[in-house]
């Protein structure tokens, strides 16, 4: 089955200002970024690759205006880093309305071959990454006072048992029980905290580096016999950061036609 028709923009983020990490290239971090700017948002992009980031930068600016795209270099295991992204946003836009917490670190290791250092290195990123900016994203989001949304992005792994992946699964396990805990302190302050679990999103780069048998193997297991896209990933964030979402939080939503 091919992909479905791209989806043009309906201004639904219209005037807000968002925050989004790992956002340079062709994942779904810069496919959110792209949508973003589609339904009318402002952005504030990070990344750890500064080359990408500002490559990434320049070419949303030449299309969207140079007014409603910034970029910082941000390491999420670096805590300075973190907080230096969004005094930015706050600095560049005087608010901050959505986060979308994308950063994160796959492998592959049998757990009996894996070492410290390979779990500790997805752990951080993929978890305490995720921690870091979602502290920063509600510590901002409940001094403003006005409300606001955090997206995390996890993962079917989470929920599903895969070999190889035992760092990987937890990581995006511990992502979906941050998700529910932070939803429910940050209801207080009109906050919503949901999170994303998609099964196989691919863009053309990542083909390149991934086997044909791997890419049978894995499409395989999908219900329409391919990949998503990574903008199908980011419609999904669109939905959860709109008003159309505005009763849920808590939640993990699937992006998966995985049958098995």
């Amino acid at each position: 089955m091919s992909a479905p028709q791209y989806i043009p923009g309906h201004q639904l983020l219209t005037g807000r200002t968002a925050v989004i990490t790992a956002a340079a290239g062709a994942g779904i971090g810069g496919a959110t970024a792209r949508k973003f700017l589609e339904e009318g948002a402002r952005i504030v992009i990070g990344d750890a690759h500064a080359r990408r980031l500002k490559e990434t930068e320049q070419a949303l600016a030449e299309e969207f205006g140079a007014a409603n795209v910034t970029s910082l270099p941000c390491d999420v295991t670096d805590e300075t880093q973190v907080q230096a992204l969004f005094a930015c946003a706050e600095q560049a836009h005087g608010s901050l309305d959505i986060v979308v917490n994308n950063a994160g670190l796959g492998g592959t290791a049998e757990l009996t071959e894996m070492t410290d250092a390979q779990w500790s290195k997805v752990l951080d990123v993929t978890l305490n990454g995720t921690f870091r900016c979602t502290r920063a994203a509600l510590r901002s989001l409940r001094s403003a006072g006005h409300g606001g949304v955090v997206v995390n992005n996890a993962s079917v792994v989470g929920w599903r048992a895969q070999t190889g992946q035992a760092h990987y699964a937890a990581a995006k396990a511990g992502v979906m029980a941050l998700t529910r805990c932070a939803a429910a302190e940050a209801a207080a302050y009109g906050v919503r905290v949901n999170a994303v679990a998609p099964s196989l999103a691919m863009h053309p780069h990542l083909v390149k580096v991934t086997s044909a048998e791997l890419l049978d193997e894995l499409t395989g297991k999908e219900a329409f016999g391919r990949y998503a896209e990574p903008w199908e990933i980011a419609n999904v964030i669109v939905f959860l950061v709109s008003g159309y979402s505005s009763y849920m939080t808590g939640e993990v939503v699937p992006v998966s036609s995985q049958h098995a």
